[in-house]
């Protein structure tokens, strides 16, 4: 399978430490957009009602520490921990469905690249989604996570153009190799400038099962040839 790397020229990329990801200064960025070819503007894709997200601290420049939380919240995760649903066994995610936003797509197993870049969807491919390997599998304890482009060049909106359009209530099922369904209630729906994304909140630890999926967002910044945010969308296992 082709790959595409999540960074190059249009920021620095992420990489993986160990079991946990770390985040750099740009998530995604050029593997998660395809306008980055266009030559005429791009359309804006929808933003999330809550356009920011909670605080979080970034890095230290020359350092591959993940942001902290800062005592916030954490969204995405309930805040009784007294309770943590069952996890199902690890199995392979092999398409998701988002009726509100009319999303049916295929879903591709991702890794990372030898340089320990995570990666993306082929460009050529961006009506497909992309889960990331080394993580949970949706419905497992654990944060699954689902990245995905917003366009492409080529194809034009991609298979999460209107992910930011989601709100608090909406579902998203996720099928999956061993033909049990893991089905989630989104939580929340976050934008996060890519110097501020909140890898902890994504990659890190959780003793239930939750479900991230990531795109870009914001407006299309012509000069940079990519998109300034990060769209997030936490989800918690469907009662």
């Amino acid at each position: 399978m082709a790959t595409t790397r999540a960074g190059g020229r249009h920021g620095r990329p992420w990489r993986a430490a160990g079991t946990a990801v770390v985040v750099t200064l740009a998530m995604i960025g050029a593997g998660m957009i395809g306008a980055s070819l266009k030559t005429t503007p791009a359309p804006r894709p929808p933003q999330p009602l809550a356009q920011a997200g909670p605080e979080v601290s970034t890095p230290a420049s020359g350092t591959d520490d993940a942001p902290s939380l800062d005592g916030q919240p954490v969204d995405g995760q309930p805040v009784d921990q007294g309770y943590a649903p069952a996890g199902l066994a690890r199995s392979a995610p092999t398409s998701i469905e988002i009726p509100r936003i009319g999303v049916n797509a295929t879903i591709m197993s991702l890794g990372t690249n030898p340089d320990g870049t995570v990666q993306v969807p082929p460009l050529d491919q961006a009506e497909k989604a992309g889960w990331y390997e080394p993580g949970a599998s949706p419905g497992e304890t654990g944060n699954a996570v689902i990245v995905g482009h917003v366009d492409s060049a080529v194809l034009g909106p991609a298979v999460f153009f209107d992910l930011g359009a989601l709100t608090p209530g909406d579902t998203i099922t996720v099928r999956r190799a061993d033909g049990v369904p893991a089905t989630f209630t989104v939580d929340s729906v976050r934008s996060y400038p890519k110097t501020a994304f909140p890898t902890e909140l994504v990659y890190g630890p959780s003793d239930r099962p939750g479900l991230r999926v990531v795109t870009c967002g914001g407006q299309f910044d012509q000069v940079a040839k990519s998109y300034p945010d990060n769209i997030v969308v936490f989800a918690t296992p469907a009662a």
